[in-house]
């Protein structure tokens, strides 16, 4: 059994010999098979690779909505690898900002109650009613929705939608912004309204941590992850990214 090493300082995500097994016996699939990553703090990367290559598998333990088999997950310095299902949700709330590729908003909410149902699950800060709507409309007006605080996602464009589920993300002020093909959804124009507010973001201070397939998406991040079969094949720097 590996000895717990906390992260180097201003190391966000330690990953070590992460493994994930699902099924036993002759139906077991290893869908990691031994990855280790590091993400500094603020950083830009993009995980990339075919279907099956196990990045789906990969973001769904960085967002803790799963475990690994084996190995450890260091993240902001604690070791998540095997917390109960209770505490990884206290975790996904407090440090992970989750932006898909479906926007995943409620149809019947407004914009700034879609952006304000996070704060509602933050038992940490405490904050009054006035404070959560304040601290909504800020991360509303941060993607530039400033005017569109009371209008429900169907009287929305599909980027206008991403940019509210982007102030979700990060109106708990989280340590990481996770998104998974997050212009998948949109047309070229959208996607690339999307990806230079990411990439703004990022320029502020944020942790991005994004899954695409879309090669131009990829030239955003300051570093490109490719998996295949279940194993980091290349971590390359890359020179376009922020």
């Amino acid at each position: 059994m590996m000895e717990q090493s906390l992260a180097p300082n201003g190391t966000l995500i330690d990953i070590q010999n992460l493994t994930k097994v699902y099924g036993t016996g002759q139906a077991a699939v290893h869908a990691l098979r031994g990855v280790n990553l590091e993400v500094a703090r603020g950083e830009f990367i993009a995980i990339m690779g075919p279907s099956g290559s196990g990045k789906s598998t990969l973001m769904n333990i960085i967002g803790c909505l799963d475990r690994p088999t084996e190995g450890i997950y260091i993240l902001d310095g604690e070791d998540v690898s095997r917390l109960s299902k209770n505490d990884l949700a206290r975790v996904r709330n407090r440090q992970i900002g989750f932006v898909f590729q479906s926007y995943n908003l409620l149809p019947r909410l407004t914009a700034l109650k879609n952006v304000m149902l996070p704060l509602l699950y933050n038992r940490a800060e405490h904050l009054t009613g006035e404070q959560r709507c304040q601290r909504a409309v800020a991360a509303l007006e941060a993607v530039g929705l400033g005017d569109r605080l009371h209008h429900r996602p169907n009287e929305l464009s599909g980027g206008q939608q991403q940019r509210v589920a982007i102030a979700r993300a990060l109106v708990n002020r989280p340590a990481i912004i996770l998104a998974d093909e997050p212009t998948g959804n949109l047309d070229s124009k959208s996607g690339v309204e999307i990806m230079e507010l990411l990439n703004k973001l990022h320029d502020q201070g944020v942790t991005v941590v994004m899954v695409t397939h879309d090669q131009h998406c990829a030239t955003y991040a300051q570093r490109i992850v490719h998996l295949l079969d279940g194993l980091i094949a290349a971590d390359e720097l890359n020179g376009a990214g922020g």
